[in-house]
Order: C-alpha cells, then structure tokens, then sequence
C-alpha cells in the first residue's frame, strides 16, 4: 500500500474535493494512494504507525516508543498536548482576555517545567530521543518565530530558557530533523494563508548553533 501524509495544499486537492470523505476534514491525515481512502487523521495514532508499521522500507529503523519507557512517555504527553501543544492554540484563539490570561499562564507554567526536567537529562526520558520528543518539538520549534508573535506567547522566548533553548536545538540536529523542519514554510502559514498575509522578518533563530547536551550528559 502506497501511503501519504496530506498537508496543507495537497489536503485540499486530495481530500475537501472527495465527497466520500466525511466532515469535519483535518490534517495530518494518511491518505492510501492506492485505495483513494483515509486510513488515519489523529497524529498520536499516525506517529505509533510509522513508528513500527513502515520499518521494512525505512533507512535507519529506529524505536521511538520502546516497551521500557512507554508509561514514562504516555505520562509525558498526557501534560505536553493539553498544556503546550494546544495549550499554544488556546491562547492564540482565545476569546476573552479571561481565557487568553489562564491560558497563556498555563503555557509558561508547563516550559518552566519542562525546564526543570531537561536540565537533568537530554532528552525528555533521559538518553533516548522517544516519541515524546517527536511530538513537544514542532510547539517548541515554532515558538519563538510564530506563537510569541502571533498567538501573543509572550511572557519569554524560548531563548530565554538555557536548558529549551539547547535542548531543540539539539533535536534539531538529529539525522533527519532538519530536513523535515521548514520556518519560512511554517511562518508563510501562520502569517500568510492563516493571518493578514504579512509574513514577519523576525526574531531570527538559529537552531543550527551548536548545543553541547551530548557532552553534558554522555555519563546519564
């Protein structure tokens, strides 16, 4: 079976104009080529998929969710997704300053934390990059560029933050990582297609500076 994940343009062309597709119609979606059928549109569900059902056609296998840290990782993202995640998008679509103010706070309060963790260890379940960090990067990735701006996330940038700020760059430079991370292409959206169509010069961010986690913690 052939798969795709559909995003943005390819979405629309693929997807809004099949009529056997029900709504409400959201992405990431995977999408069969062949059977012209969606097979899954939840990303939690999709990241496990190509974590262990497409192996015999990756390059470099590699297991994001193994049995020995699972608990640790569902715990992880039982606070990531709701508190910075989409705790970003409860703050950008807030509609009162009462639900913005809590929202805002709860996002700063989940970074701090965050903080605190990464601190004693690289990655989010200590040595091993799990899925957990798969799925916290993109939120951090965008944050200072696109949820400071335009989601008004803005009581400190993650720059401001020693332990974050090494520590996506450091999933940044993972094999693979930024290959797959486009900024101009994020901020086109956020800003383009989404917002007033006026894109931001900045804050320019540099994940390609060099971290010195590896180093810190190769005895953890």
């Amino acid at each position: 079976m052939i798969y795709w994940v559909l995003q943005s343009d390819m979405y629309h062309s693929q997807v809004t104009s099949n009529d056997s597709i029900s709504l409400p119609r959201s992405v990431p979606l995977l999408w069969d080529k062949k059977t012209k059928t969606v097979v899954n549109n939840e990303s939690a569900d999709i990241i496990r998929m190509f974590n262990s059902e497409f192996n015999e056609w990756a390059e470099r296998p590699i297991d994001l969710y193994p049995s020995d840290l699972r608990d640790e990782i569902d715990d992880l993202n039982a606070w990531i997704y709701p508190e910075i995640n989409n705790g970003v998008y409860k703050a950008g679509f807030a509609s009162s300053q009462e639900a913005y103010d809590k929202a805002v706070v709860k996002v700063f309060e989940a970074l701090d934390k965050l903080e605190t963790i990464l601190s004693k260890r690289r990655f989010l379940c200590g040595a091993r990059l799990t899925e957990a960090d798969i799925r916290l990067f993109p939120t951090l990735f965008r944050f200072d560029p696109v949820y400071v701006v335009r989601f008004k996330c803005n009581l400190r940038m993650l720059k401001e933050y020693p332990n974050l700020w090494e520590y996506v760059r450091d999933v940044y430079q993972q094999p693979g990582v930024s290959e797959a991370s486009n900024l101009e292409h994020c901020k086109k959206g956020y800003f383009g297609r989404t917002g007033n169509g006026i894109v931001p010069m900045g804050p320019v961010v540099d994940y390609s500076l060099p971290t010195n986690r590896a180093k810190q913690f190769a005895d953890s």
